[in-house]
């Protein structure tokens, strides 16, 4: 073989080791945010310039079929039920909802049936789930809110949905769905936990298998799935240059984080200091959107079973001293805004270390004030010296203190290494000593940084 046709031969087999198995789609967010409120899109040089919006990426091509039971995806390979509908009386309520086991069972009995004419259904794993999600939704944070005012986080247009009907005893976002990936982790009352995204409020998280006191299974929408089963299998490959690319969606990765935590805004300026600088080489670095970084998630390790974060060992991820004094892995930001009817004050995050927060082991009570938690406030625990973004909150939190009455609190990794929520884009992280809501997530607001570019 001469040197030309040998080397034909090897650039041909490259390119195929590289093709791309999946592209990842946009998340759909067209607006631009500051702190708080929609604004121009920024130029170059200026505050909060690199958003999401300003890098739209490939936008979701649905096509509905003609018997109307299914929708297919054109930019990921995938095929999806239209409806969560599991008793076929064509309307989306909680007795459509299924416990684990009877989702496990739901892929069998569609096939046996041939549903829109197909025999291969499966259950969905949580990243090929999270590719309907898209950022155009606005989160239900307030009380006394009617669903009419709000816009669930998937495409109605194609996607039958429902918020949980709380005339039942449902709470609005009651609208978990389930996945197939469960936890490597556990609750710390010791149940299994299952990922799940919720397109009412637009989070993944690890949800307990056993509600609350252990006598009742936790219960889902369940939409199966057929079609490009490479979907979500990451092909990293070290370039040697302290970049990484995952051949299987072609994007590039930064092999280091920030090393130190930064709020939203400032997050967004240090990517452009990096880009002024040739970092590695390139000028074309951004932060990551919410469903790339989600890309990156290795859901079969954590702190607590693997002794890592929630990634491959190819990446350096900085290690941090979390709130109840542990070593753990950091949240990193996305560029995406997480969107209220309170506007734009929250921007998206993936935890690659413990989501955690201060339950009290009661139902639908947790740390903060906001979407439900019964404390308000307390004592700094950053101490005088304010927040430390190298210790978020500064320390664990007392349950004697001012506001949190005879509370027990417990520090858990109440939703998972890889799961998805926001905080607040800035602010001081010790006005929240029990975190917020239901579980009391812990409040960060100085979150890591980790580059890409492509796509």
């Amino acid at each position: 073989m001469n040197k030309r046709l040998l080397a034909m031969v090897l650039t041909l087999s490259t390119w195929c080791v590289r093709a791309e198995t999946y592209r990842i789609v946009g998340t759909g967010q067209t607006k631009c945010y500051d702190n708080r409120s929609v604004i121009a899109s920024p130029r170059p040089g200026q505050p909060f310039y690199g958003q999401d919006a300003q890098h739209p990426g490939t936008p979701p091509s649905y096509q509905l079929s003609a018997d109307g039971l299914t929708v297919q995806d054109n930019t990921t390979g995938l095929t999806w039920q239209r409806s969560p509908d599991t008793n076929g009386d064509g309307a989306l309520t909680r007795r459509d909802k299924l416990t684990l086991a009877q989702a496990q069972a739901l892929p069998a009995k569609l096939n046996a049936a041939r549903f829109g004419g197909f025999s291969d259904w499966r259950l969905p794993t949580i990243k090929e789930l999270y590719s309907l999600i898209v950022f155009s939704g606005v989160d239900p944070s307030g009380p006394g809110v009617e669903s009419a005012r709000l816009t669930p986080f998937i495409a109605t247009n194609y996607f039958t949905f429902a918020y949980g009907d709380t005339r039942q005893g449902e709470r609005l976002i009651d609208s978990q769905y389930a996945s197939s990936t469960k936890y490597v982790g556990q609750s710390f009352q010791g149940y299994a936990k299952l990922f799940g995204v919720n397109f009412a409020d637009g989070r993944i998280k690890g949800y307990d298998l056993l509600m609350p006191g252990g006598g009742r299974e936790k219960t889902f929408f369940v939409q199966c799935v057929r079609g490009n089963a490479q979907y979500g299998q990451n092909d990293f490959n070290d370039n040697g240059d302290d970049t990484i690319t995952d051949r299987a969606t072609g994007l590039m990765w930064s092999k280091a984080d920030s090393s130190k935590g930064l709020n939203w805004e400032a997050a967004l300026a240090w990517v452009q200091a990096r880009n002024a600088g040739n970092y590695l080489g390139h000028n074309d670095w951004r932060l990551p959107n919410a469903k790339e970084l989600q890309s990156i998630v290795d859901y079969t390790r954590s702190p607590d079973t693997t002794g890592s974060p929630a990634i491959h060992p190819l990446f350096r991820c900085s290690q941090i001293t979390n709130e109840n004094g542990q070593a753990d892995y950091p949240f990193y930001w996305s560029s995406t805004t997480h969107a209220s009817l309170m506007a734009g004050g929250n921007a998206v995050y993936i935890a690659f270390g413990r989501a955690a927060g201060w339950p009290t082991g009661m139902s639908g009570q947790g740390g903060g004030s906001g979407r439900g938690g019964p404390g308000r406030g307390g004592l700094p625990s950053g101490g005088p010296g304010g927040p430390r973004p190298d210790r978020p909150g500064g320390g664990p939190p007392d349950s004697d203190r001012p506001g949190s009455g005879s509370v027990s609190y417990h520090f858990s990794d109440v939703h998972g290494a890889g799961a998805q929520r926001s905080d607040p884009k800035t602010g001081d992280p010790t006005r929240f000593p029990h975190g917020r809501g239901p579980q009391g997530d812990v409040i960060r607001i100085y979150n890591h940084v980790r580059l890409v570019r492509g796509g």
